[in-house]
């Protein structure tokens, strides 16, 4: 990682994660669903640079057999420096220590966004399953 970064292992605040999904251009959430859900997470890394919070990324899950990677993020002054790179291998390396034999990791890559993640194992599922959601609205 660069010099001047450092990557600690950490939930971002309500205020932190806001700020970075929407620049980084994930959709917005609002201030009562991050203060829900936050607390909620397994595992956290946040990237700071001179004290503020500049990328981020969250593992959620049940905590045995199910876990998502959610959130990566990283504000577009500071992309291109390998920052999203440290941020899903340390948490690749997170969950290959401590989730079980067994365990499923699933995320869902924006755009390109994929390349990164098959360079830490992650394989598309179709055509055996197709990744869907839904939001609340």
């Amino acid at each position: 990682m660069t010099d001047g970064y450092q990557l600690v292992v950490a939930t971002p605040s309500a205020d932190d994660y806001r700020r970075l999904r929407v620049a980084a251009g994930l959709s917005p959430k609002s201030a009562e669903a991050a203060a829900a859900g936050l607390p909620n997470t397994l595992f956290a890394v946040q990237i700071r640079k001179e004290g503020e919070v500049v990328g981020m990324g969250r593992v959620v899950g049940d905590g045995g057999l199910f876990y998502q990677v959610v959130d990566i993020a990283v504000e577009p002054a500071h992309q291109g420096q390998g920052l999203g790179k440290a941020i899903v291998e340390r948490i690749v390396d997170h969950l290959r220590q401590t989730a079980p034999v067994g365990a499923y990791v699933s995320l869902i890559a924006d755009g390109e966004a994929w390349r990164l993640y098959a360079q830490y194992g992650f394989k598309p599922t179709a055509p055996a399953s197709i990744g869907m959601a839904f939001s609340i609205s």
